[in-house]
């Protein structure tokens, strides 16, 4: 009873592996050197896509990587030809076109490189105020516009960010090309922050990197999506904001709807289980039995209040504050106050059953209020296990790996 249930097919055949009677190669961690972070490891493992030596994702692998645990089936990487390539970009929408259900929608018609992945990841889990940031670090007309060059750089600063961050998850060597089948050298990391590199050192550590772009890199879905075949076009903030609130909304409808049965609800339990699914509480049966004892009259949760608790999620450093002044005080917190202080740090309304729900969920002592241990340290375990997780056998994987290549070299 305290497990959580196995992985549901949201969608029925939306699943379904990649392309078949294609196969070159098949990825095994312990057919080679597992030099890795673990967010390239999960890349490596949900990617289906090779091209001149480089992985790519397919838009539909990306929706599994984040919402699975891990992939049905070993996966296989088709090698794309360059007409295979062109007709994949050919079909792919203009930004304005854009939807929440473009993922879905492309399938495995597209591509998606590495850094684009740690891109897309960020958006799913960064508060949207930051991307405005980024923007107008750019912005010299105040058009809100960058352009495909510009967007490269935001995308790569992105990467190296989250890549840091993840890096000292006890894998052997900080990030290094292993996007590529032929493996390279790993890359050295300045450990700054990216709101610092935004901040401080723009023109130095931004403009710099412009002159490095090759004018014949491959071309991908999102770029295309962007600034079109020719990339030639500009990306306005509000295109792209459309773009995050698309992303966030798919994602999220895909996970609400593996759980509704076609229903406009899911019960309270399960909206316990989904925010228990990526954390490391060892009594998950105990959250529950707090909801279904509590809980008498259900009235289940709606997706736009699923929704807006995500959204809040994603600025929990800012709530995190105003929950701080709380504990300082040695002051655990109420329901009228939870809802007030998250109004005030993310401009978010929750409706008075999601609070009132989510007390329930964290409130492990029963006495009515939420301390700051009971919920933002398990949502920040949470939302830093969901943007990516390696299970202990993985980093088996790559921690022997490792240890082989330590000591054949005699070290």
């Amino acid at each position: 009873p305290g497990t959580l249930p196995p992985e549901r097919d949201p969608q029925g055949p939306l699943w379904a592996g990649p392309p078949p009677n294609t196969a070159d190669k098949t990825f095994d961690l312990d057919d080679e050197d597992v030099y890795m972070s673990s967010h390239e490891t999960r890349f490596r493992l949900f990617s289906s896509m090779e091209y001149e030596g480089q992985l790519y994702m397919t838009p539909l692998n990306f929706i599994e990587s984040v919402t699975m645990s891990e992939p049905k089936n070993k996966r296989i990487w088709k090698s794309l030809t360059k007409q295979e390539l062109e007709q994949m970009l050919t079909d792919t929408p203009p930004v304005f076109k854009g939807s929440s259900n473009l993922f879905r929608n492309l399938r495995h018609r597209g591509i998606i490189g590495y850094t684009e992945y740690i891109f897309l990841l960020c958006i799913l889990t960064k508060p949207h105020a930051g991307f405005k940031i980024a923007f107008n670090m750019f912005d010299a007309d105040g058009n809100e516009m960058v352009d495909k060059r510009e967007f490269l750089v935001l995308e790569e600063i992105f990467r190296k960010k989250k890549d840091r961050k993840v890096g000292a998850d006890g894998l052997c060597l900080p990030y290094s090309a292993s996007t590529q089948v032929l493996r390279t050298e790993a890359q050295h990391l300045e450990p700054r922050g990216i709101w610092d590199v935004l901040r401080k050192g723009a023109s130095q550590a931004l403009f710099s990197d412009l002159e490095n772009m090759d004018e014949n890199m491959t071309d991908t879905t999102l770029l295309v999506h962007f600034f079109g075949k020719k990339g030639k076009a500009e990306l306005g903030f509000d295109d792209f904001y459309r773009f995050m609130d698309n992303l966030q909304t798919e994602v999220l409808e895909i996970e609400f709807l593996s759980y509704s049965k076609g229903l406009p609800i899911i019960s309270e339990e399960d909206f316990a289980r989904i925010l228990l699914r990526f954390t490391n509480v060892d009594d998950i049966a105990g959250y529950l039995d707090n909801v279904r004892k509590s809980i008498t009259d259900e009235k289940g949760i709606t997706f736009d209040e699923f929704r807006s608790f995500f959204q809040f999620m994603n600025n929990l450093e800012d709530f995190a504050i105003a929950m701080q002044m709380y504990n300082f005080a040695n002051r655990s917190i109420g329901q009228d106050e939870f809802a007030r202080a998250v109004y005030v740090a993310t401009g978010l309304k929750l409706t008075d059953h999601l609070v009132h729900t989510v007390f329930h969920i964290f409130d492990e002592d029963r006495d009515g209020q939420l301390s700051y241990k009971e919920f933002i340290g398990v949502m920040k375990d949470r939302l830093h296990r969901r943007a990516f997780r390696v299970d202990d056998k993985k980093k088996f994987t790559s921690f022997k790996s490792c240890l082989k290549k330590e000591i054949s070299s005699g070290r």
